[in-house]
């Protein structure tokens, strides 16, 4: 298919290559659709996985926990970064509660949103692990399930999004150990440390990482003890997806850092995955080389939430939308 659409856009009445990336975006939609010409996407659809991790107990965030199911309920009530923009772009948004460590379930909440609840809040991946062999299990499978529960229910784009404070610590983690990186290299600012908070996540990155490294072949056992149950949740989410043939827009660090583990376990997976937008997080771009991905956007986000890949969902729709309907030189009587 990537072939036959390379041959159309050498057609198309315009100078062969001016439509610039966007020609190159259409390659990978015709493939991961398996149609040639392109179509738009249909029915994206953003899944938040939130999780709270104690390692933020140790000053690496700006932010305390009690912020996660705070925002949880704004994805709720649509008043969420991820909600505007995704109203802008044509998607819906379903938020999910692996691993917060409050109780959200009660009035004005959907039993969907803890549906697939794995515990309160992940250990403090710097001194103990983030949670147990099944537990971290456990969480893989509940990826896998609403993975499969968004495929049957008609999405055709999948973006993985992510909440919860401290989160990018473990994401820094798994990404210096599977890399090799140390721990200097994959920290950033996350939601706005100093350089004082920078050097309490450069030293909880470090302990996690030589955690990490003993089971660096075991990916459950890795997430078991430096991730955290929305990262477990959201690999196999990312796995189950190359499974049902269904792309993915990676959005930030937290994606990136799932994929990464994920394309260490199926390495073709990576296949139905693109990348939706540039971090200011190192990690993402370590993460990023070893996926041999390159963003559609860079707009200098760290948000999250999915915020990123739906910033390059009106792209991919532009680079399938030309595809597919402008007219070929030939069809105006001309000829290349």
């Amino acid at each position: 298919m990537r072939q036959a659409t390379r041959e159309r856009q050498a057609t198309l009445a315009k100078p062969v290559g001016a439509l610039g990336r966007l020609e190159d975006l259409s390659l990978w939609i015709s493939a991961v659709q398996r149609a040639s010409p392109p179509r738009p996407f249909a029915r994206p659809r953003v899944v938040v996985f939130a999780g709270d991790h104690g390692v933020a107990r140790s000053g690496v965030s700006a932010y305390p926990s009690e912020v996660t199911p705070l925002m949880v309920q704004a994805f709720l009530s649509g008043v969420a970064g991820v909600n505007a923009l995704a109203r802008l772009a044509g998607a819906t948004v379903r938020v999910l509660d692996l691993s917060v460590d409050a109780d959200l379930t009660g009035p004005g909440v959907p039993e969907d949103v803890t549906s697939h609840k794995v515990r309160r809040g992940s250990g403090s991946i710097d001194v103990e692990d983030a949670m147990t062999l099944e537990e971290a299990s456990t969480a893989l499978r509940a990826g896998m399930a609403i993975a499969d529960e968004e495929v049957d229910s008609g999405a055709d784009l999948l973006i993985a999004g992510d909440m919860g404070i401290g989160n990018t610590t473990p994401a820094a983690a798994l990404v210096g150990t599977l890399t090799g990186a140390n721990a200097a290299e994959v920290v950033g600012r996350g939601t706005g440390i100093d350089d004082r908070g920078w050097m309490r996540k450069c030293a909880a990155v470090r302990d996690a990482m030589r955690r990490g490294r003993p089971v660096l072949g075991d990916h459950v056992a890795l997430l078991s003890r430096i991730g955290g149950a929305d990262l477990a949740a959201m690999t196999g989410f990312l796995l189950q997806a190359a499974v049902r043939r269904t792309p993915v827009v990676l959005d930030g660090v937290i994606s990136c850092a799932c994929a990464v583990v994920a394309h260490d376990v199926a390495p073709r997976a990576s296949l139905w995955w693109i990348a939706g937008s540039r971090s200011t997080e190192p990690a993402q771009k370590l993460a990023l080389d070893r996926l041999a991905l390159e963003p559609v956007v860079d707009m200098g986000l760290r948000l999250g939430e999915g915020t990123g890949a739906l910033l390059a969902l009106p792209l991919l729709q532009a680079a399938a939308a030309t595809c597919a309907e402008m007219a070929t030189l030939e069809e105006l009587g001309g000829s290349h």
